[in-house]
């Protein structure tokens, strides 16, 4: 039996008081970073992996379903805005399609044709790197899309959580993070999707670092979408500019639409 599908190690949930309902999640959730820790070797390898392919103009794809498929989607649409890099470097291949993300379409994780069509559809090739989600490690939709990445040579990783899964035979770089039994048996976007959150977290902001859009630890690339992110960026400027009129930093940051372009301009003009 899938670890992920044995039985809670808590039981007559509906007699319990809210205060010992939400001490018994909170003790599970406590969990959750340590067993990242034990595979972050695992980790790291998939994130150079994917460092490599996007460097040399690749692609990286979340193939997924259900509740990892949907976190996938909530952690790439942040990209772009947050690191000031095109739309179609990070993208997602969800079980229903993304644009059905609200509608829960479990049903479609059993399309074992849909993903790998897809994929195609996106011009998948050996220049880019598809990741599959899967908690139980057994999802025919992700599994068979991996399956056929495989007799394309097209690299692949996997986020399971549980051992020897067939997701993990297929991925050429598998993140293993065995959370073990849910709160509420078989719930996996419990433990699992805390797991798999932090994973996709991880993942993008090292490999966005890795990729030089991150200095010091300022989004120097960041998106000017509104007041908030014009003065976040504004101070950003300033800090690293030395410039202590705030009006004046804010026309630079907005004329040249962003605090890297704008410092990038006001060294250009200092050396001159």
């Amino acid at each position: 039996m899938r670890i992920t599908e044995k039985s809670s190690h808590y039981r007559h949930l509906e007699q319990q008081d809210v205060d010992t309902l939400v001490k018994w999640i909170n003790q599970e959730d406590q969990q959750v970073a340590l067993r990242i820790q034990e595979a972050l070797p695992q980790v790291s390898t998939l994130i150079t992996a994917i460092v490599e392919k996007l460097e040399q103009g690749g692609r990286l794809f979340y193939i997924g379903a259900g509740s990892g498929g949907r976190l996938s989607v909530l952690d790439v649409i942040e990209i772009p805005n947050t690191f000031g890099v095109s739309k179609d470097l990070m993208n997602v291949v969800l079980a229903g399609g993304v644009h059905n993300l609200v509608e829960a379409l479990e049903e479609k994780e059993d399309d074992i044709l849909e993903g790998w069509h897809e994929l195609e559809a996106a011009g998948i090739s050996t220049a880019d790197i598809v990741v599959g989600i899967s908690a139980s490690g057994t999802t025919p939709f992700v599994l068979a899309a991996l399956k056929n990445c495989r007799e394309h040579a097209i690299p692949t990783g996997c986020i399971v959580s549980n051992p020897d899964s067939p997701i993990a035979q297929f991925a050429d770089y598998p993140v293993e993070v065995i959370t073990g039994p849910e709160f509420i048996t078989g719930s996996t976007r419990m433990k699992s999707g805390t797991a798999q959150k932090m994973l996709f977290d991880m993942i993008s902001t090292t490999v966005m670092i890795r990729l030089g859009r991150v200095e010091d630890n300022s989004m120097v690339n960041m998106a000017l979408m509104n007041d908030k992110a014009v003065d976040r960026a504004v101070r950003m400027f300033m800090e690293k500019s030395h410039m202590d009129d705030y009006e004046s930093a804010k026309r630079l940051v907005l004329a040249h639409g962003g605090v890297r372009k704008a410092l990038d301009t006001l060294i250009n003009a200092n050396k001159s």
